[in-house]
């Protein structure tokens, strides 16, 4: 890679949000890179079948779609550097990036970095993400139809959504929260105890998750009462919340409490010129195909910039 070459758009991370702004830039005609970190291909390179991304009915392997994207950016002509961004300058344009190889300058940047789920931190969740573990319900749920029960991890209002989601696939679901009331807003608590499929273990937390090839339980600890026990499950979701990768930008872009980039016009930062996207400005909806939407978002905003940039220096 040749780090003295001056680009039109940079673009930090390779997950759907990356790899579709990287199509949609390189297919304009801008000098496009995409800096897709040491683990190319974001969070779906951790996922084994996805059956809600459009276009594949028979749905698609989590790895083979990123790679996919990834290809058709380098079709049209963007170059992929598989390094780590390490640090960012946007005091002036052209901005730079710095990696662990080298640094980059782009007329222009999108931030595409995504957020990284906060695990349980026990070594067989590690083992079994993606047989039977996952950190998103809507995704992976739906593979699990009809099962006896699921488990759901957390407080907030985000593992009640999986709860009520998973109950309208499985025959019961059982949330486990470490405290003895929930964090969840106050409709969805309502919505949760309304539930019948539902059972909730308060004080409680998993100690173990039991299965070699894929989930077939999990070993639980009563915080209070020191009891343990063993709990029949097909799946485990794990919603204890999100980390945005957004260090290296901080002191820079604008960031909220809980360290999401803050945009305005869908995807527009702080700073004329850099663009956010995906899931490390998107707390919502957290789906590859909204964050492929955003990159989309970004992207043309990207070609627009560039326009009036270049029509300011002339056509150059």
């Amino acid at each position: 890679m040749d780090s003295q070459k001056m680009y039109d758009v940079i673009v930090v991370g390779s997950g759907p949000a990356g790899c579709a702004a990287a199509i949609y830039t390189s297919r304009a005609g801008l000098r496009t890179l995409v800096i897709a970190g040491l683990t190319p291909g974001g969070q779906l390179m951790k996922t084994t079948f996805v059956e809600n991304f459009p276009g594949f009915p028979d749905g698609v392997m989590g790895p083979e779609l990123m790679m996919n994207m990834m290809r058709q950016a380098e079709k049209y002509g963007a170059e992929i550097a598989n390094e780590e961004a390490v640090e960012a300058d946007f005091s002036s344009r052209p901005f730079r990036i710095f990696t662990d190889k080298g640094t980059y300058e782009g007329l222009s940047v999108i931030v595409a970095t995504g957020a990284s789920p906060k695990w349980l931190g026990i070594e067989s969740e590690q083992r079994l993400i993606g047989r039977g573990v996952s950190s998103c319900a809507p995704c992976d749920a739906p593979l699990f139809r009809g099962a006896k029960n699921l488990v759901v991890v957390g407080g907030g209002d985000s593992a009640a959504e999986y709860a009520l989601f998973c109950a309208n696939i499985a025959q019961q679901v059982t949330l486990i929260h470490r405290r003895d009331k929930l964090r969840a807003s106050k409709i969805m608590q309502d919505r949760l105890f309304s539930e019948p499929k539902i059972k909730i273990l308060w004080n409680t937390i998993i100690e173990e998750i039991i299965g070699e090839e894929r989930v077939e339980g999990v070993m639980v600890r009563d915080l209070v009462s020191g009891e343990r026990k063993r709990i029949d499950c097909e799946a485990v979701f794990v919603a204890i919340g999100h980390k945005p990768e957004t260090e290296i930008f901080r002191g820079w872009l604008e960031v909220d409490d809980e360290g999401y980039i803050v945009t305005r016009d869908f995807v527009k930062t702080n700073i004329e010129g850099v663009f956010a996207a995906g899931e490390v400005m998107d707390k919502r909806y957290r789906q590859a195909i909204s964050s492929a939407g955003f990159g989309c978002m970004a992207a043309l905003e990207a070609i627009r910039y560039i326009e009036i940039i270049r029509a300011k220096m002339g056509g150059r």
